[in-house]
């Protein structure tokens, strides 16, 4: 089956021709067959049938004719990928693909000198053409995306075959065709040139000025101006009475003007495989892509790297143009003049206007190959003139911003480089031998210089002048944040003169917002945090013309559907320079930013704990308020939790840096519980340790009780049982002098289960029993629900167990819902109730999975792996049990990981599969001794014993 677009929409099966359909389907046809075998997205396919007003139902509409279309062309033809459909056709099919293969064949021969074989098939080329492209396709998109594009390669096919045929002499076969292309496009310089030289070259002098004086009336009648200098130089060869000996194709010196390359340029290859891909994938049109990203990121090299590399396939030269000079941005009138002496205009003959010279400047692209490099670019106006036409040019524009407006281009951005790779930079500029030497250090020097190329080149610059100096002195210095930017300074290289240069040219708005920022130390920000740091402005705007001056990159959206923007350390630094430099400390932005980040954090701990500890307050619930709703808030604000927990860490340390202890202490408390849940036991302790000191050093005696008592819980859940007691009764001791009976009471029955995990039984209960009688007496609804599960589980009473279930409801806490569920379940196991136990379990895993919850999840399908075995089912223990090992480890729950593994191996003793138990239990010991996780070890021990007794060993 074969296809065609070059005409009316066509498909020929066989001998038989067969009719697309309606209009509709023969858009969507269309534009599968322009991407034939690729996938075409659900979006691109809806602007391409309806434009840009779409039915509500466009999405299943589509379903509806890509049926249809499958009827015609055959069921496998057109398949559904993620996010869109495509069709399985090899471009060979399509006429459209195939005409743009023929006419690089072409190229390339003309390009080796084979003139006749170019010319027949270009002509080859030219005969797949049956009317205007896409002809009954009514697709506003595809007309202006694909039609034009497709018409413009026909007709510079068209002229360059004419130019072949005037080359090799048959001038007089081409008169006619030439007098129906000047009718068709009259505004075509190109055609009435070569009308005027076909006529020259078959002695039809009068005829020919007679062409230039009818080009030259259309022109002025319909633009007001005069003919460009290609058609100018045809009407004077004609007057002249020159022969027409090397007019097609002649040049002058072929320039070689792009910088020579760097020596010691190191990695890149993911973007130099896609330049050359882009290169090689365009068929005969230009090709223009941008490299964009941060200051200092090499994307110069990149592109000089890539021109040395491509050059070869590029017989007319490399052109170089560095668009900036100094501070500001070059003209694109003097760029124009330059690029033009490059290409042989004579000296005087360039235009003086800048229209003039775009013309000329294009018409002498035209016919070449050429590879353009245009480095720094400030922007699409300054870059649109500059872009050369010819079918087989490829330009590499460089800029940090992505250009988002120039015209059919593609873009890549550049990252920093990584860790091995920074290293070998170092290497090859500091020496490889100093390196290995020091590979610490490297990676050390490396990490400072955040994998930035200029900061690395810069410091292994520094290093190759100072063979006296150590990797590890170099890395000392650098280590000084505040002295960091001077460090990085070598000759005229600087990466604050680099970053300074994009600072300069920001607007007043965006100077005050990128310095603000400075005072922040995470690594990407939200909008409503630079809002925050902003003074509370809406900063949408600045922030993308930050991303576009390339000091922030736009990171995409986050779990919780916010943009983020990111930037690399040492742009940090800078912007925290200017801030100190121009506002002062950055004490009265963190105080702003502080206010309005504890109040979000605060709600968002509000749903995760719907009362307070010791306040008795619970949710409010308001005649709009639902089960589904509070699910959707609940699972609302641990994706945003966690989406920005990167920020939330660093904002602990950077209000503790700036003297806010207040704010410091307060957050990491608020932050607990987010981390309990999704057991991020690091960025714990870390906010636990920093707050802690705050709060000390603020004599906050409240805030330092606090925080001993969140200790003590994640000493609790790592199984460091002496020390979360010594946390705690330093809690309580706190709570006691200041009076504070609720919050002792809550340390209290923290205390019970410390003591329960320490198997003292007797001075647990005695604990968690004072616990229920305080929280009871002072109204504490989450103390009470909290204090009543404990008991449950620690006598194991199911009354207790069911009241605390019932208190967690009308707390409105589905999450304490689900842990009491599990406790519950647990108990109905051990009293051998397996069927009420899978119920408990099934309905606390239906929570934890409404809520997203994953941790607990995993907690759930462990319980019900330990139901399945229980019920003598084994295999589906071990399938449940293998899922929940995959979520701990997917959250780095080593402690859960391991217990995992040990229900895994009682299953596969069920299934008598021995070595795979001893495997499942050694992994388990592992990881419980790394833990110092007594109680484990012990459990370990038990299925060890019945392992070695399955398989006849002594135990």
């Amino acid at each position: 089956m074969r296809f065609g677009l070059l005409g009316p929409l066509q498909i020929l099966d066989g001998g038989q021709v067969l009719t697309p359909g309606p209009a509709k389907h023969r858009a969507l046809l269309a534009a599968l067959l322009l991407r034939a075998g690729h996938v075409v997205t659900l979006d691109r396919l809806t602007a391409v049938v309806w434009g840009d007003d779409p039915p509500a139902s466009a999405e299943s509409v589509l379903r509806v004719y890509v049926s249809a279309l499958r009827r015609l062309v055959g069921a496998g033809t057109i398949r559904t990928a993620p996010g869109g459909y495509l069709i399985a056709v090899p471009a060979e099919e399509v006429d459209a693909h195939r005409f743009e293969r023929m006419v690089e064949q072409a190229r390339r021969a003309r390009d080796a000198g084979r003139a006749a074989e170019a010319a027949d098939g270009l002509r080859g080329a030219l005969g797949l053409w049956r009317g205007p492209a896409l002809a009954d396709v009514d697709s506003g998109e595809l007309r202006r995306t694909q039609a034009v594009r497709l018409e413009e390669l026909r007709l510079s096919a068209a002229e360059e075959r004419i130019d072949l045929d005037l080359t090799l002499g048959r001038h007089g076969e081409v008169v006619g065709e030439l007098r129906a292309l000047v009718a068709a496009y009259p505004l075509r310089e190109r055609a009435w040139g070569q009308l005027i030289l076909a006529l020259h070259q078959a002695g039809r002098r009068s005829e020919a000025l007679a062409a230039y004086q009818d080009a030259r009336r259309v022109l002025v009648e319909e633009l007001g101006l005069e003919p460009g200098p290609e058609l100018r130089a045809a009407h004077d060869r004609v007057l002249a009475g020159r022969g027409p000996t090397g007019q097609v194709g002649e040049r002058g010196a072929v320039p070689h003007e792009t910088p020579p390359d760097i020596a010691d340029f190191t990695g890149r290859a993911e973007v130099l495989s896609w330049i050359a891909g882009q290169a090689t994938a365009a068929g005969g049109a230009p090709v223009h892509l941008v490299l964009h990203g941060p200051a200092g990121s090499g994307k110069s090299a990149v592109a000089v790297h890539a021109a040395t590399l491509l050059g070869a396939g590029f017989p007319d030269g490399r052109l170089y143009a560095a668009l900036r000079a100094g501070s500001r941005p070059a003209g694109a009138g003097a760029v124009l003049e330059d690029l033009l002496r490059s290409l042989g205009c004579p000296e005087g003959a360039v235009p003086a206007g800048l229209e003039d010279r775009v013309r000329l400047y294009r018409s002498m692209t035209a016919t070449r190959r050429l590879l353009v490099v245009l480095d720094d670019a400030v922007g699409e106006s300054q870059v649109r003139p500059l872009l050369p036409t010819g079918p087989g040019c490829l330009t590499l524009v460089t800029s940090r911003s992505p250009l988002y407006g120039l015209e059919a281009s593609r873009a890549f951005e550049l990252g920093v480089l990584g860790t091995a790779d920074s290293v070998t930079m170092l290497a090859r500029v500091a020496g490889e031998t100093r390196v290995r030497a020091e590979p610490q250090a490297a990676r050390r020097i490396a990490e400072l210089c955040g994998g930035l190329p200029l900061a690395l080149r810069i410091a292994g610059s520094r290093l190759a002048r100072r063979p006296g100096w150590t990797l590890e002195h170099l890395a000392g210095r650098l280590g000084d944040e505040r002295g960091r930017l001077d460090e990085l300074t070598a000759g005229d290289l600087a990466v604050r003169g680099s970053l300074g240069l994009g600072y300069r040219g920001l607007a007043e708005e965006e100077q005050r917002l990128l310095r603000r920022l400075g005072s922040l130390s995470a690594p990407d920000v939200a909008p409503w945090a630079a809002a925050a740091a902003f003074g509370g402005l809406r900063v949408e705007r600045q922030l993308e013309e930050l991303a576009g001056a390339g000091l922030l990159q736009a990171r995409g959206l986050d779990d919780a559907g916010q943009e983020r923007y990111g930037w690399h350390d040492l742009t940090r630094l800078y912007a925290a320079e200017r801030l100190v430099e121009e506002e002062g400390t950055a004490e009265r932005v963190l105080a702003v930013v502080a206010r309005e980040v504890l109040e979000r954090v605060r709600r968002a701990r509000t749903l995760l704990l719907p009362a307070e500890p010791g306040t008795g307050q619970t949710v409010a619930r308001t005649a709009e308020w639902s089960p589904a709703l509070e699910t959707a808030h609940l699972r609302e604000s641990a994706r945003w939790l966690g989406a920005e927990r990167g920020f939330l860490v660093a904002a602990v340390a950077d209000f503790h840096r700036a003297g806010l202890a207040d704010a410091a202490w307060r957050l990491a408390f608020y932050l607990t519980p987010f981390f309990e849940l999704r057991a991020h036991h690091e960025d714990w302790h870390a906010t636990n340790r920093t707050g802690l000191e705050a709060a000390r050093l603020a004599g906050h005696r409240h805030g330092e009780a606090l925080l001993l008592r969140a200790l003590a819980d994640l000493h609790r859940i790592e199984g460091r049982l002496e020390e979360a007691a010594r946390a705690l009764q330093a809690a309580l001791s706190r709570f006691r002098e200041l009076g504070d009976g609720p919050e002792e009471a809550r340390a209290r029955h923290r205390l019970g289960l410390v003591l329960a995990a320490q198997d003292r039984p007797a001075e647990a209960e005695r604990c968690l029993a004072e616990c229920l009688a305080a929280f009871e007496a002072a109204g504490d609804a989450r103390g009470r629900a909290d204090a009543l599960r404990a008991l449950g589980t620690l006598r194991r009473a199911e009354d207790l167990l069911t009241a605390g279930l019932r208190a967690y409801r009308e707390l409105g806490d589905p999450r304490g819902e689900a842990a009491a569920l599990r406790e519950l379940a647990l108990l109905h196991l051990d009293l051998r109730r397996v069927s009420a136990a899978r119920d408990c379990a099934e309905r606390g895993l239906r929570i934890d999975r409404r809520l997203g919850d994953r941790l607990p999840e995993a907690a759930g399908l462990l319980l019900l792996a330990r139901v399945a075995r229980a019920e003598g089912v084994p295999e589906a223990a071990r399938a449940a049990a293998r899922e929940a090992s995959t979520i701990f480890k997917e959250y780095g729950d080593r402690r859960g990981a391991a217990r995992a593994s040990l229900v895994l191996a009682g299953a596969d003793l069920d299934l008598d599969e021995i070595d795979g138990a001893f495997a499942a239990i050694a992994g388990s010991m592992a990881e419980f001794d790394a833990l110092g996780d007594r109680r484990g070890m012990a459990e370990a021990e038990e299925v060890a014993q019945e392992a070695r007794r399955r398989r006849g060993l002594p135990r």
